[in-house]
């Protein structure tokens, strides 16, 4: 019986079946890149809207078009609006951080007592109604105070820490032209704009619009079947 040679087999294995694995590979890593992600979340900086062992649906083309791979901008059509969460990377190390634009480019921001204060008009606040706040774990519920703020229009919780230092207290600043100013919602418990300050453009990978899977992982990382595919309404 002839057998093919080596060469030849290696070939045919990389013909048929490596590359069109490559190929696959390499579609869906440019749609991850450019188009589409997601986003987990570790830490509880944007609670009680997003929660430790949340992964949030990242739309890339929301404002622009990028070169895959890269932050090079091909197009673009839309800027980032006060109150969008948005995922970026961070000035300080790079890393990617999920928050919610705060300020926009000119924006005059101020923190006074943990209570913002946009082009100089104190937001609004409102009480929490108790339903919102039914996946946050029974010790944080405890020691948070949450409220509704109502910002540019878009209200959106909004959560305190009284038992830890924080930077309650900040500004004025003015939001210099081409950057945003991000902030957590969980305000006591969050490294943002208020440390590494405004953030470029250029750094804003895309839109995070939703919870796409969440697990619990002070429960054995169970399944919060509830909070899969929820998008981030007011």
């Amino acid at each position: 019986m002839k057998t093919k040679p080596a060469r030849g087999r290696v070939l045919h294995y990389w013909r048929r079946e490596i590359r069109p694995l490559l190929l696959m590979a390499l579609v869906v890593c440019s749609i991850r890149s450019s188009l589409a992600d997601w986003n987990d979340v570790p830490t509880g900086s944007m609670k009680p809207t997003i929660l430790e062992g949340d992964r949030v649906y990242v739309n890339k083309v929301a404002y622009d078009l990028k070169v895959p791979f890269t932050t090079w901008h091909l197009a673009e059509w839309a800027n980032p609006e006060c109150g969008d969460i948005v995922v970026f990377f961070s000035p300080y190390d790079g890393k990617r951080l999920v928050k919610r634009v705060i300020g926009l480019p000119g924006d005059l921001i101020e923190l006074r007592n943990d209570a913002l204060i946009l082009n100089g008009k104190p937001a609004e606040y409102h009480s929490m109604p108790e339903e919102r706040l039914l996946d946050v774990a029974p010790g944080d519920r405890a020691n948070h105070l949450f409220a509704i703020e109502h910002l540019s229009g878009r209200p959106h919780p909004v959560a305190a820490f009284p038992g830890v230092p924080a930077k309650r207290d900040f500004g004025p600043v003015r939001v210099p032209d081409g950057q945003y100013f991000m902030m957590g919602d969980n305000r006591d418990d969050s490294f943002d704009s208020r440390y590494y300050g405004p953030v470029e453009r250029g750094r804003i990978v895309g839109k995070a619009t939703a919870v796409v899977l969440s697990f619990d992982h002070q429960h054995y990382w169970v399944p919060r079947w509830h909070r899969w595919f929820e998008g981030f309404g007011s």
